[in-house]
């Protein structure tokens, strides 16, 4: 908490029409900003601005000798506003309703704006991240190298929003709401293979299944380390995405981004289906030469982009390592 930055924005006016005064809260890690190429990462729906280090949630991706090498890069990662990482209540977001994914990229545009950045190397994401992502890619078409958005689409499909209303129904109904939201969500990050091969139908005691002490696990621990207003706001964030909304086709949309788009879709993703990337892919290559798409292969579902880090490293080090070594013979 001690490396959390802040920067103001008295008087945001949100896409609905309403106006917030928005405390932006960041980390940075690895090289200084000024004299290295930038990387933007931001973290999924309960993550936050702590990306790597001994309690980074990406640490096995972002660090000294990883993909993303902090002895080449500088890391910023913003936290979504209302994400209740730095623990003060006045920075929640009570009317999370006014905001959608687009009003976080144009928040992060203005952060950026603030800290004068001019120029990304790239922006990373995984799921609500990478929907941020593509935003902030159509918000500011010259401003970033590399897009990479990660276990993610350009929108919320029917079938995601579908899942983003029963957990905001949950997070307003229940008397346990955190912690039943996070149970119900954890049966979408995962698989039935992957639950299958984690548990076997294996019994803690004589009543309880081993599955069902997991999930009660997760949802007490969400309890503890988030907030009710947090959780609200960020569900809002994922159940928003769409580049096109209030803007013209996606294929329009999309053909003003300059940067190179790098999709990375996961096979057995519930939430954002490997099929729906697909679809976007072949759509943008009718119109972009410089988009690619690399799939991970793993049982375990929408949270493959946090278990198969060796798979993840390898998809993207035609980004990474091509740029460190480039920065090698020339130092």
């Amino acid at each position: 908490m001690e490396k959390l930055r802040y920067i103001n924005i008295d008087d945001y006016l949100t896409e609905n029409g309403n106006r917030s005064a928005i405390r932006l809260s960041y980390q940075t890690f690895g090289r200084n900003r000024d004299e290295a190429p930038i990387v933007l990462v931001n973290h999924a729906l309960t993550g936050n601005s702590n990306v790597c280090g001994p309690d980074g949630w990406w640490k096995d991706l972002i660090g000294e000798g990883k993909c993303i090498d902090t002895n080449t890069f500088a890391i910023l990662a913003f936290d979504i506003p209302g994400n209740g990482y730095d623990g003060i209540t006045k920075n929640l977001i009570d009317n999370y309703q006014d905001f959608n994914t687009r009003d976080i990229a144009k928040i992060f545009a203005l952060g950026l704006e603030q800290l004068k950045i001019s120029s990304l190397f790239a922006v990373i994401g995984g799921s609500v991240g990478g929907g941020i992502a593509w935003e902030l890619a159509v918000l500011k078409p010259d401003l970033i190298e590399h897009v990479i958005p990660i276990a993610t689409d350009w929108k919320s499909t029917d079938w995601l929003i579908a899942n983003c209303y029963i957990q905001d129904n949950i997070l307003n109904n229940s008397n346990k709401p955190l912690s039943d939201a996070r149970i119900h969500a954890m049966t979408l990050y995962r698989t039935p293979e992957s639950l299958a091969k984690k548990f076997g139908r294996s019994k803690k005691d004589m009543q309880l299944f081993n599955v069902e002490s997991w999930l009660h696990h997760h949802g007490k621990v969400l309890n503890k380390r988030f907030q009710l207003a947090a959780y609200k706001m960020m569900n809002q964030v994922l159940r928003t995405i769409d580049i096109t909304h209030n803007r013209s086709d996606f294929l329009e949309v999309a053909s003003a981004i300059k940067s190179h788009i790098y999709m990375i879709t996961i096979n057995s993703d519930l939430f954002f289906k490997a099929e729906e990337n697909w679809n976007t892919y072949v759509d943008l290559k009718s119109i972009k030469d410089n988009v690619t798409i690399g799939e991970i292969k793993s049982i375990h579902g929408h949270d493959g982009f946090l278990i198969e880090y060796e798979q993840l490293s390898k998809l993207l080090e035609p980004v990474f390592q091509l740029q460190t070594d480039k920065l090698n013979i020339t130092a």
